[in-house]
């Protein structure tokens, strides 16, 4: 081997160059795009957050009663207003139960009493699904598990409901 240095052509000086120069530009036009991709997944989630449903607490009775709001949503840079359901009622024991609406067969809308052939019970017109005043799905009927259940707070006398939750299978 010999002791002489390798010299650079003008030729591979220039490849070399442009190639980096390149090569940074084209990163410099991904990183908007990629950050614009990874930033919702970064932000803080607001799961959890409770919303005011308008709903006194000493105005819930112990018969099932429709409760609708709407809360703000924010899918990533989409911002709407979702209207939201719950069934509210006191039980025995005198504490607030707040069911979701939603069927836990198809996820059709139940509603209390919505059969004549049913009183006192939830029903879904989809599939002939029903539940007890508990949300507890009735044997031999399509749905595999009790309504779901939000979660809830009692804040200056108001009720604040989060996200339903399931509760298993019965």
């Amino acid at each position: 081997m010999s002791d002489e240095k390798q010299q650079v052509t003008r030729r591979q000086f220039l490849n070399y160059t442009l190639t980096g120069v390149g090569g940074f530009m084209a990163a410099g036009l991904l990183i908007s795009p990629l950050r614009m991709a990874i930033d919702p997944v970064l932000q803080p989630s607001k799961k959890g957050d409770l919303a005011n449903v308008g709903l006194a607490v000493d105005d819930i009775k112990d018969v099932p009663t429709r409760v609708d709001w709407k809360i703000d949503q924010v899918d990533a840079w989409y911002e709407s207003e979702v209207s939201q359901t719950a069934w509210v009622y006191k039980n025995e024991k005198d504490e607030i139960v707040a069911l979701s609406p939603i069927c836990t067969h198809l996820g059709c809308t139940v509603s209390w009493e919505g059969n004549d052939q049913f009183p006192n019970e939830f029903y879904c017109p989809c599939h002939g699904g029903r539940y007890t005043k508990d949300g507890t799905n009735i044997p031999g009927t399509p749905p595999l598990e009790p309504l779901h259940q939000y979660e809830q707070k009692v804040k200056d006398g108001m009720l604040y409901l989060g996200n339903p939750h399931p509760r298993g299978e019965a």
